[in-house]
């Protein structure tokens, strides 16, 4: 697809010409109009932090070939603005925004930029800057001047740099759409600003205008926004039935939510392909011509950059690209039919006069035709249990439950949402072929210097109250000591009580550790209490608070106190006589002295020999050879308790695999009706998260890696090995007439052709079992087209199953095949 179409010839100065190709971006209320033409677009999500500049090719190339006429992504503030008005603003690396941009604009692709630049995105604090907080007089996103000159400042900034690069649509680049603000009309949040904030969702739109003017600008979940912007919608379902607030507004689905994020001590969330699929079709039999998947690729949350809290380090979503890159099958493979599917019949779409007749019982037939245009016509089923037959222009077509059929010339069924014949692929993880085994790692390690933390040496400063923890830390780390002196006259004993909004507690008593508590169960305040002993004279009471993610999400979400902000905390005495220790003089430490000595690059004075294990605050580090071919590596680190893993000083995020996934939650999945973000669970019981994403791009070919690790609560580095992420098997079904294709992955091929059946076979991939009636002819057809190759195809028809020939139509071919 090309993406500028008219060029322009400018004669310089120096009476050379080159060449400025610009394409012109409007709307009306039918569509967005590109080049004069009405468009209906397919979009999809990646947002280039949480992968790798070396990942954005390909997972673009993917996209593309899913079908995608653009990639959007939002803009992370506190990500290239970790410190305030920094003189060289962090466009490195992952956060590299006018790379990727430019490797969508080499793809051939649009982009939509969502500048925010509140974005949530279960990112750490939405995306905010935590120093934003330190500004005096901060109230952000509402109409406070220093939140309005910090965010003009950013936006600005944003906007420059796509200028300066010629990247909007009409210098020839890429970006057809942009974005301010973000999900503030949602019902919980721009209520609680009162009359300021419509004031300020006014002033976001002057700013934004006067920054592009030749670019559409929108606002998602935003009622009230004021024209120009084009208001939006997001969800899971409802977008069909979404009435932009202006005539002149097309209708935009700029977040359909292709999973779910995940939380620590949460199972895996999971959104059928054919519910997705369902709710697209309904979207654009319902007039709408723009739809973006949030997300299309998930990524990896690296660093500290998961938000929550309790946000775990991977973003899989569920994406049609899984969190490495791999193509998740069905759910890439079915929606990429649909959208060729829905692209038949764009012009009747976006030019043709609608008809629409409900026969009742959930069932709606719908027509876009006109003059000139090819008519096309959706039939849908929105009833969730009962299938139908229906009867259009003298052809019956069968409707599942919970399904749309597209008839691009309303005359043949090419798709429907719910019968997939998209192969289903099931990922493997394998073992390192470097020959590099947990058996065979050799760790190293050294103790997190606790003793002057413990103790209050080296406190950074003293203050007669218990701090609130992001503002004192400004997010520099997870971690801040809070240390108080105590004398007692005679050896006693008391219980110490600490109200915490935490997120996790380590208490210290002269240096020893004698306890720690994490929030569970989605409550994040909570009383620690233990009994302790004190020496006569003076002791210790040094209180490590740990957070895991900042809050990202709802209305003054950046105010939520975390750590031991005002306590109290309290020694309980005999008769339960009470000593408030809130507001005596405390010591404040900012993180720990591993994190300050940057352990993660030191190769120098680490332990070897017997390691200890289960011991907390322990640093381990070991070597390892890079796996060997392209598939993506994993690393299992299934053994540890809490902490931060770094691959040659690249951070792969937090862990914590021996928080498990609630047991309850995960039972048989039903696609069809209404659904939520806990309908279609897996993984109930096991590991939060046990396997982390080192991508290739970390690591070195033909020397040693080293491999770090922060344990913070205890844990077993020796059961710590490296795997590769591929299709194990593929599985895929079609009916006569149909075409069976199977594929594997990253240059591996069929090596086995493990079930083949023509007729009426039951099961799921997996599981398969032979109906009334199998057929021998179809293995033989199937090895014969398929082994050693690393895709195949066959036509379906009677001649696979001669055996069966007795059997009525509809029959189908089921295959099960290895990849190797």
């Amino acid at each position: 697809m090309e993406i500028s179409k008219c060029c322009l010839l400018l004669l310089v100065a120096s009476s050379l010409y080159y060449i400025v190709c610009s394409t012109t971006v409007s709307h009306d209320g039918r569509a967005l109009v590109i080049d004069g033409q009405r468009r209906v677009i397919f979009s999809g999500a990646i947002h280039y932090p949480r992968s790798t500049p070396e990942m954005w090719p390909d997972l673009i190339r993917k996209s593309k070939e899913g079908g995608l006429d653009a990639i959007e992504t939002y803009v992370f503030w506190n990500g290239h603005e970790p410190r305030r008005r920094e003189v060289v603003y962090n466009f490195e690396g992952n956060y590299d925004l006018i790379r990727f941009l430019k490797e969508v604009q080499n793809a051939g692709l649009y982009a939509i930029l969502r500048i925010g630049p509140y974005v949530c995105a279960e990112w750490n604090y939405g995306g905010l800057p935590v120093w934003l907080y330190k500004i005096p007089g901060m109230q952000t996103r509402t109409d406070n001047q220093p939140w309005k000159d910090e965010m003009q400042n950013f936006t600005t900034l944003i906007v420059d740099k796509v200028k300066e690069e010629r990247l909007l649509a009409t210098q020839g680049g890429p970006i057809i759409l942009l974005q301010i603000e973000n999900e503030y009309g949602n019902g919980d949040i721009e209520i609680h600003y009162g009359e300021a904030g419509p004031r300020y969702i006014n002033w976001c739109a002057n700013m934004a205008e006067s920054l592009v003017s030749d670019v559409p600008w929108i606002m998602c979940q935003q009622s009230d926004a004021p024209q120009p912007m084009i208001n939006t919608c997001n969800g899971f379902s409802g977008c069909d039935a979404f009435t932009p607030n202006n005539g002149n507004s097309p209708k935009i689905w700029t977040e359909n939510w292709t999973g779910w994020f995940k939380n620590w001590g949460s199972p895996d969330p999971h959104r059928p392909v054919e519910e997705v699929a369902f709710q697209v079709a309904r979207f654009f039999q319902s007039n709408g011509t723009v739809q973006n998947y949030y997300m299309y690729h998930g990524g990896t949350n690296f660093g500290r950059t998961s938000g929550g809290p309790y946000i775990v380090t991977s973003y899989d979503y569920d994406a049609p690209l899984d969190e490495y890159g791999n193509i998740r099958q069905p759910k890439w493979g079915h929606l990429k039919e649909l959208h060729a599917s829905v692209k038949l019949m764009e012009k009747a779409l976006t030019y043709g006069e609608v008809d629409e007749d409900h026969l009742g019982n959930g069932l709606t037939i719908t027509k876009f035709s006109g003059e000139g245009i090819v008519p096309g016509c959706f039939l849908s089923n929105q009833n969730s249990t009962v299938d139908a037959t229906i009867s259009f222009q003298g052809t019956k077509y069968f409707l599942p439950a919970w399904s749309v059929s597209i008839l691009p010339d309303c005359k043949k069924e090419v798709y429907n949402t719910a019968k997939v014949k998209t192969q289903t692929s099931i990922m493997v993880k394998k073992k390192d072929n470097a020959g590099d085994q947990s058996k065979d790692l050799r760790w190293s390690w050294k103790p997190e210097r606790l003793h002057d933390s413990a103790n209050g040496f080296g406190s950074s400063f003293t203050v007669n109250k218990l701090l609130e923890q992001k503002t004192t830390t400004v997010d520099a780390s997870d971690y801040l000591w809070y240390t108080i002196n105590v004398e007692v006259s005679k050896k006693e004993s008391f219980t110490l009580s600490v109200n915490t909004t935490g997120h996790i507690l380590y208490a210290f008593v002269n240096g020893r550790l004698v306890g720690s508590e994490y929030a569970t169960g989605g409550t994040y305040n909570f009383t620690f209490e233990r009994k302790v002993t004190f020496k006569p004279g003076k002791n210790q009471i040094s209180l490590l608070s740990a957070t895991v993610g900042l809050k990202n999400y709802g209305a003054f979400y950046d105010n939520v106190p975390v750590g031991i902000a005002g306590g109290p905390v309290k020694l309980i005495g005999k008769n339960n006589t009470i000593l408030d220790l809130s507001k005596s003089n405390w010591s404040y430490k900012i993180g720990l002295d591993g994190e300050v000595r940057k352990l993660q690059l030191d190769e120098e004075r680490w332990h070897s020999g017997v390691i200890p294990t289960k011991r907390p605050f322990t640093w381990y580090k070991t070597t390892f050879q890079a796996p060997l071919g392209s598939e993506p590596v994993v690393v299992d680190l299934l053994g540890l308790g809490k902490g931060e893993a770094w691959v040659n000083g690249n951070s792969l995020g937090r862990f914590w695999p021996n928080f498990t996934a609630n047991p309850d939650g995960c039972k048989q999945c039903d696609y069809r009706g209404n659904f939520q973000a806990d309908k279609c669970q897996t993984a109930c019981g096991e590991a939060s998260q046990r396997w982390y994403h080192v991508p290739r791009s970390f690591l070195k070919r033909g020397e040693p890696n080293t491999l770090t690790l922060f344990e913070e609560a205890g844990g077993d580095p020796n059961q710590v090995n490296f795997q590769t992420v591929t299709v194990g098997t593929a599985c895929a079904s079609a009916g006569e007439g149909d075409v069976l294709s199977l594929s594997c992955q990253g240059g591996r091929t069929i090596t086995s052709v493990d079930f083949a059946t023509f007729g009426e076979p039951g099961g799921t991939c997996g599981a398969y079992v032979s109906g009334r009636c199998g057929s021998d002819e179809a293995v033989a057809i199937l090895k014969d087209a398929c082994l050693g190759r690393e895709s195949c195809s066959i036509k379906i028809s009677d001649k696979i199953g001669t055996s069966c020939a007795k059997l009525a139509s509809p029959r189908k071919l089921v295959v099960q095949v290895t990849c190797s």
